[in-house]
Parts: structure tokens; C-alpha cells; sequence
């Protein structure tokens, strides 16, 4: 008789606890779900910034839960005021740092694509980097010479321009894009570029990063000098040799090493 009472409380006494403990959890998961919003805006905000401190690399999709995020910064009047905010940084160095020969060898690099023209409006048919990359149907994409300029990088490019510097453009895009990236280069505004170089067939199974810098070699040995690089991946500004200066765009959608 003891034993069962004994064994009675037990039960209730177990009873209590995992009721307790299914109450604390519910409250857990209503606290969460209260807080997901929040949690999840800055865990997105974390991801964007590790990717544009070069963190985080190689990634082949945006996380599926941050697709909407990283949407909404691309299209956000705050990606234009960053990169503004960079290229202001290109006019105060340009103002103060260089005294140029007016050899014709003085320099400046600018990267194409999300530098001088927009892939946003691709990458929004394709959920803002959620999908993983068919390089069949973004260059398809490209030959419609329909990207729009970056505005911000536009005025930038001809002030460049305008104080003597030779631009290069050097681009991971294929040798095979050349007249349409010209057209697109063209019909937005953009004019009188030195060179435009594209990856030939010996390039395409180079890193991004090792090719644009053997371009840039090319450059060097042809007695360039080069004052800066704009660009909006971090391979498109690593090697050697580089520039004296260099800026990075914000880019959060791809990944190119």
C-alpha cells in the first residue's frame, strides 16, 4: 500500500514537471516566433556584411531564408547611398593623391559587370541570387545588351576620363560577349574606354582573380601606371600587381572568385 502511494506521487510529481516543461517551451517557441523578424533581419544583415568583408566566399545561392533581404538592399535607395559613399571616397583620393605625367601611361581600371552596368534586373527574375547560377541563360541575358548603367559609377567614369587617365575595362565576361557588351556599354553612356579586355578561350579556366591580374601585368610591362581599380568582387581587385588604390561596390547577390 505504501509503495503505491509512493509511486502515486511519483507519477503526479512527474507528471507536474513535464507539464511545466512542455508550458516553459511553448512560452520558448512564442518568445521566438515573436522574435523571428528581428532575428532573422539581422542575421541577413550579418551575412551581407561578412560577404562584403570577404568572409564569406564561394557561396553558390544566397541563403533561401535572407532571398527577400538581400532583394530589398539591391533595390534600396541604401545600396545606392553605399555606393555613392565608395565612389566619393575615388573622388577625394583622385583630388589629392596623384600628380600625372600626361604620358598617356597614367591608368584606371573599372570592372563591367555591377560596377559600370546592373545585373540586378537579372538576378531579380532569378530570386536575387537564390537560385544557383546558369551561366547559359545570364549570358543569354547579357546579348540582349539590355543591362542598365549604375548612374553613381557613370559620372565617376568621365571625370575620369575628362582628367586624361586611360580606362581599361576588364571584364570576367567571355571573349564570345564582346559586340554585345560594347552595345550595352554604348547605348547607356559610357564612351571612350583605352581597351576592353574579356576572357579568351585560354583565360576560361583561369581563376577570375589570377586572369585580371595577369591583365593587369600586361598593363604593367606595357609601362602603365596604375592609379586605381573600381570593382564590385574582391577578385577583381586582389593580385599582383594591383593599383595604389583600390574600391569595392557592394555586391551581396554572387560571389566570383
Amino acid at each position: 500500500m505504501q509503495m503505491g502511494r509512493h509511486l502515486g506521487f511519483l507519477l503526479v510529481f512527474i507528471s507536474l514537471f513535464i507539464g511545466l516543461a512542455v508550458a516553459d517551451w511553448n512560452i520558448l517557441n512564442r518568445k521566438k516566433k515573436n522574435e523571428l523578424g528581428s532575428s532573422l533581419k539581422n542575421y541577413c544583415e550579418s551575412w551581407r556584411i561578412n560577404v562584403e568583408l570577404n568572409n564569406i566566399r564561394g557561396f553558390d545561392v544566397v541563403p533561401q531564408e535572407c532571398i527577400d533581404f538581400i532583394g530589398k538592399y539591391m533595390t534600396s535607395t541604401q545600396y545606392k547611398v553605399d555606393s555613392e559613399r565608395a565612389l566619393e571616397e575615388c573622388t577625394l583620393y583622385l583630388s589629392s593623391c596623384c600628380t600625372f605625367k600626361g604620358d598617356g601611361k597614367d591608368a584606371w581600371i573599372f570592372d563591367v559587370d555591377d560596377t559600370l552596368l546592373s545585373l540586378v534586373p537579372y538576378y531579380k527574375k532569378h530570386h536575387f541570387g537564390g537560385e544557383k547560377l546558369n551561366m547559359t541563360s545570364l549570358e543569354a541575358w547579357m546579348r540582349e545588351s539590355k543591362a542598365p548603367a549604375l548612374q553613381h559609377t557613370m559620372k565617376l567614369f568621365h571625370e575620369i576620363k575628362s582628367s586624361g587617365l586611360k580606362i581599361f575595362l576588364i571584364s570576367s565576361r567571355r571573349e564570345c560577349l564582346r559586340t554585345h557588351t560594347v552595345d550595352n556599354l554604348i547605348k547607356v553612356g559610357y564612351h571612350g574606354w583605352t581597351n576592353l579586355i574579356l576572357r579568351e578561350l585560354e583565360d576560361e579556366n583561369v581563376q577570375v582573380q589570377n586572369y585580371k591580374a595577369n591583365a593587369r601585368k600586361r598593363l604593367v610591362d606595357e609601362g602603365y601606371r596604375i592609379w586605381g581599380i573600381i570593382g564590385d568582387q574582391w577578385s577583381s581587385v586582389e593580385g599582383l600587381p594591383t593599383a595604389k588604390r583600390t574600391f569595392k561596390l557592394p555586391n551581396c547577390l554572387y560571389h566570383v572568385s
